[in-house]
């Protein structure tokens, strides 16, 4: 071989192996299992009262099998943000400034008990747990002097109970249990004063009732809090908004309406005072028998004159609304379409600005004393971030910037017909996806009912797509963002408009040229665990299913998980209306129906929607020769929280996949 054959020779060798290399390193750039486990979750930013730093929660992998949570900060002006808090084995979060800035206050489980307490940091101290109360706290809110604090704690025979074996639990409540909370006995949820300098604690609410959200008046005089007070509290939304001196007197009912008023069970944010102590804002619920199917409202009061306006109703659903610094607008998140946006609500006129717009999911906001504003948003290509609010809007935060360097599969959104109604949602496509190539399809069913796909990072369909599958994410009637007719169309109809718009949608995908009509899976978790079981019993097309936190049988249902007072306000009670529980309870109720291998899993502890709904459902298919699996998650609750948990349940439901899909 002459010397030039032998260059192009190694020449070419060596093209060849740097093609390979390349080849290798974009493939160990897709989007994997342990990925999922590295995406930290944001939330609860809060502006130092300088309004130059903001501090906020930051989730991730923790020590051992866990996750940890622990305390950011950084300046607005931007520059390298900082941990304020690095402690294995222990979490921290809720920040909240004292109003002279002069310490944090924060929730932390690093209590030699392992309870929730109240503990504050000064810069030149070490943290201080403030709180030793028996079974710990959930809330609470500063005295302005940074002298006191009121939290909530419970209140019952059990509560710090150490007898071995442990006593009877004795239960007479209509509601009985309550996913994280376990069986309820006699505890309630009352508020006490604590004084921050010695940790005496005071009760200062009492009663057969429970009391949440406390917040103290900027000018030290009141303290708001919400309280279910009605006759028969465990049957009813009835939350509404009291006041009381800060001196401890008679609490006063501000919230004039008979439904629910920054009820906690709608995870919407409770009152918030304007900087003037004048005013207080909340959303409110429609009629309780309408449940979550109506859109929750923005409400104001004037704690002087009592005066109550409803400002910029619109047919949307409006969360954690605050004053702006100056008290002449609300800030509030309004949930669109697929989207959230922050928006500025003018309480004269009802005057809507969008403060944020695209397809981004806004999840949590912060005000300054001087007006400036942070957000945490994402989109459907990054977690969610921390940003300003200004002409040219700058990332603050740190976290998860290792994403880009991931090759993640695109985000299209898709409308089409679902009889007369127009349907919307998304479609993922695996990275270097060709037009006209058709994937094996895995089509994500969200919970709720009342929620919606949006335009977020789902680091779940991220997984699939790197693997090969287009996943199509859907949301049908009954889903939130569209208004309470869409929302309401469904109510009482489980299994019915849902199902026939997720069959319309996987049409849609298979007519795009995308999806393979001989290798389409569905999934999801809660009601996406429910409407899989409703699926794989009403479209002969799905090949293989995964229901996690399910439920099919719902007559068997009542009782056992923590929504008999909504059932009854939606479906009656199963004695009096047997015929419409049976006709929800069809996927148990016509086994023959269903032919597709389904997996089934659920955590042990949950009581949202127990393990039972999936024990049945697997043992029906059991029973029938159908491929199903049963996978149970000890000690965990509806929303796993185990690293090692939630990446087998991941693993499991893509071999599953593999199995039935593809034949792997």
């Amino acid at each position: 071989m002459s010397t030039a054959g032998a260059a192009r020779f190694c020449l070419s060798g060596l093209a060849l192996l740097l093609i390979a290399s390349a080849a290798k390193a974009e493939q160990a750039l897709v989007f994997t299992v342990d990925d999922l486990l590295r995406v930290e979750d944001l939330s609860e930013p809060v502006f130092a009262p300088d309004s130059e730093r903001i501090v906020y929660v930051v989730e991730g992998l923790g020590e051992g099998d866990s996750r940890q949570s622990d305390l950011w900060t950084v300046r607005w002006e931007g520059g390298d943000p900082q941990a304020l808090t690095a402690t294995p084995g222990h979490s921290e979060w809720s920040p909240r400034f004292s109003a002279d800035g002069s310490f944090l206050a924060y929730l932390s489980d690093a209590a030699e008990d392992e309870t929730t307490q109240l503990w504050v940091r000064r810069d030149s101290e070490e943290p201080r747990q403030a709180s030793h109360l028996p079974g710990g706290v959930s809330d609470y809110t500063l005295s302005p002097d940074g002298a006191s604090a009121i939290v909530v704690a419970e209140v019952g025979a059990h509560i710090g109970s150490s007898e071995d074996p442990a006593p009877p639990i004795v239960v007479t409540r209509f509601l009985f249990k309550e996913d994280g909370r376990d069986w309820i006995d006699d505890r309630r949820q009352q508020l006490f004063r604590i004084d921050l300098a010695s940790g005496e604690a005071v009760q200062i609410t009492s009663g057969d009732h429970d009391n949440a959200f406390p917040r103290w008046s900027p000018d030290g005089r009141w303290i708001a809090f919400v309280s279910r007070r009605c006759a028969d509290p465990d049957r009813h939304y009835c939350s509404d908004v009291y006041v009381m001196p800060a001196q401890i007197g008679e609490p006063r009912r501000i919230s004039p309406s008979e439904n629910g008023d920054a009820d906690p069970d709608f995870e919407a944010g409770g009152p918030r005072w304007s900087s003037d102590s004048r005013r207080l804002v909340w959303v409110e619920a429609g009629e309780e028998r309408l449940t979550w199917y109506t859109p929750l409202q923005l409400v104001t009061a004037d704690i002087e004159t009592g005066a109550v306006a409803r400002p910029g109703r619109i047919d949307r659903w409006f969360y954690y609304p605050q004053w702006s610094a100056d008290g002449s607008h609300i800030l509030s998140l309004v949930e669109q379409d697929r989207d959230t946006w922050l928006a500025s609500i003018d309480p004269a006129s009802g005057t809507i600005d969008y403060l944020t717009s695209g397809l981004r999911f806004a999840y949590d906001f912060a005000v300054a004393p001087n007006g400036r504003i942070a957000v945490l948003d994402g989109g459907s290509d990054a977690p969610t971030e921390l940003r300003t609010i200004e002409a040219e809007s700058r990332v603050l935060s740190p976290q998860n910037a290792w994403v880009t360097s991931r090759a993640l599969g695109e985000t299209r959104d898709v409308s089409f017909m679902s009889g007369d109604v127009e349907v919307h949602g998304m479609i993922v496509l695996p990275p270097g996806h060709e037009e006209g190539q058709r994937h094996p399809l895995i089509v994500r069913l969200h919970g709720g009912p009342v929620y919606q796909f949006s335009h977020e990072f789902m680091a779940d369909w991220q997984v699939y797509a790197a693997n090969g599958y287009a996943v199509l994410a859907v949301n049908p009637r009954g889903s939130s963002g569209r208004g309470q007719a869409f929302a309401q169309a469904q109510m009482a109809r489980w299994g019915t408009v849902d199902v026939e718009d997720i069959s319309a949608g996987i049409t849609h995908a298979i007519e795009l040229g995308i999806a393979d009509p001989e290798a389409i899976g569905v999934g999801g978790w809660s009601y996406g665990g429910i409407l899989t079981n409703y699926m794989i019993a009403s479209d002969p097309r799905i090949r293989a299913g995964a229901s996690g936190a399910g439920m099919a049988n719902f007559l068997a249902g009542y009782g056992t998980d923590q929504y008999a007072r909504d059932y009854e306000f939606e479906l009656g009670t199963p004695w009096d209306n047997a015929e419409s529980w049976l006709a929800l309870s069809y996927p148990f109720f016509r086994p023959e129906t269903i032919t597709a291998p389904t997996l089934y899993l659920c955590a042990a502890r949950d009581t949202n929607v127990p393990c039972i709904g999936s024990e049945q459902m697997y043992q029906m298919l059991r029973s029938r020769d159908v491929p199903t699996t049963l996978v149970i998650y000890p000690e965990e609750n509806h929303g796993l929280t185990v690293p090692s948990y939630i990446r087998d349940r991941m693993q499991r439901q893509l071999d599953w996949y593999d199995r039935y899909l593809r034949g792997e």
